[in-house]
């Protein structure tokens, strides 16, 4: 287990400094890379009722863990007030994450607050969440009434012994599925299923996960173990590449590949040969996409992340708090994001250790994956 952990407990400091001259935003915001912002995740919670052994496992997130008192997670109100200025630089999609972010009471207020924001080019924002779907079945339907688009599902086994160990927590892929089921009645679709394969404990389960979704409206999408944060013992042997997943699969049920949906999409596309379906692959360790990492991240209580693997935040909820305008608040961001040049990924292949040695990295339960 890595020695170094970001706890929840209150950590403030990093607010950004206000420039002296105010701008208007142009719905145009490139970061020193050239990359747009585009989308922004906003954590509503660092709750989980799961214990997933990749994200949170029970050895650090147990009885003792400190998480955030109510009072120092942002407001809807806040929450809103930040994601418009946002959506003046230039961000379409808004996706709420967590903690598992079903556990964020009234989360449904906060849902038609954002549904009402319109992008620069006076469009609906693309609104989804992600959840491990243990609230789902009894919530998807007021979810949808909210005004959320779309849903993603993290389920990492159909075998339930397998998917037990891996949630930790004896939770039922019975109880998932019908999560999704109900999902898909409410229209909160296509709907995205996240696998994240780790090897030796659920790779077994790629091809029987392959063959359930198939022949269905969901895009499963099978996502590299990654190394974020501190917790969760990541080691390299353990990651299982995107392209042998693709080859397992197509060993059995031939693919080919298809085109992006747009730049900077995390999910390399793959479709079923004979129509069947499709599948999506985040490679970021075997495959680093930086270079159209177009993602802004906003922690529970209101840190601004500009990358997943990030070690600090800046601290917008300062601003609010001290009552500043959002003139200024919007030119910190601007100033934030033209700063930004992380690479995390790119930079991994050829330094891993010494990248993770000494890196107080950020947990992905902090400011969702």
């Amino acid at each position: 287990m890595a020695e170094k952990i970001i706890m929840m407990a209150e950590q403030r400091g990093n607010a950004p400094a206000i420039p002296a001259t105010l701008e208007t935003p142009s719905g145009l915001l490139s970061d020193k890379l050239a990359r747009p912002l585009h989308d922004l995740r906003i954590s509503v919670t660092d709750r989980c009722n799961f214990r997933c052994v990749y994200c949170m496992p029970k050895a650090v997130f147990n009885s003792d863990y400190q998480y955030l008192p109510h009072g120092a997670l942002l407001s809807f109100e806040e929450i809103t007030r930040i994601a418009r200025l946002f959506v003046a630089h230039g961000v379409e999609k808004i996706r709420l994450t967590g903690g598992e972010p079903l556990l964020r009471k009234n989360l449904e207020r906060l849902i038609a607050m954002l549904a009402e924001l319109k992008t620069v080019h006076g469009k609906p924002l693309d609104l989804t969440l992600t959840t491990n779907a243990s609230l789902l079945a009894r919530k998807a339907q007021s979810l949808k009434d909210a005004g959320l688009q779309r849903i993603t599902v993290s389920l990492d086994a159909l075998d339930n012994a397998t998917f037990q160990r891996m949630n930790d927590v004896d939770f039922a892929v019975d109880d998932v599925l019908k999560g999704i089921d109900a999902a898909h009645q409410a229209g909160l679709g296509p709907i995205k299923i996240n696998m994240v394969v780790k090897g030796g404990m659920n790779d077994h389960e790629i091809l029987p996960m392959a063959r359930h979704f198939r022949h269905t409206p969901h895009i499963l999408r099978f996502i590299e173990y990654m190394d974020v944060g501190a917790s969760n013992g990541w080691k390299m042997d353990e990651v299982i590449p995107s392209a042998e997943v693709v080859r397992r699969i197509g060993a059995d049920m031939p693919l080919e590949p298809v085109a992006a949906n747009y730049t900077g999409e995390t999910a390399s596309r793959w479709r079923y040969v004979d129509g069947s379906g499709e599948i999506g692959l985040i490679s970021s360790v075997s495959q680093a996409f930086c270079s159209d990492c177009t993602r802004a991240r906003l922690s529970t209580e209101g840190k601004l992340y500009t990358c997943l693997f990030a070690t600090s935040g800046h601290d917008l909820r300062a601003l609010l708090r001290e009552g500043r305008s959002d003139a200024e608040i919007s030119t910190a961001l601007a100033h934030l994001w033209r700063a930004r040049e992380d690479r995390y990924s790119e930079l991994r292949t050829s330094a891993t250790e010494s990248l993770r040695r000494g890196a107080n990295k950020v947990e992905m339960s902090y400011i969702g994956g």
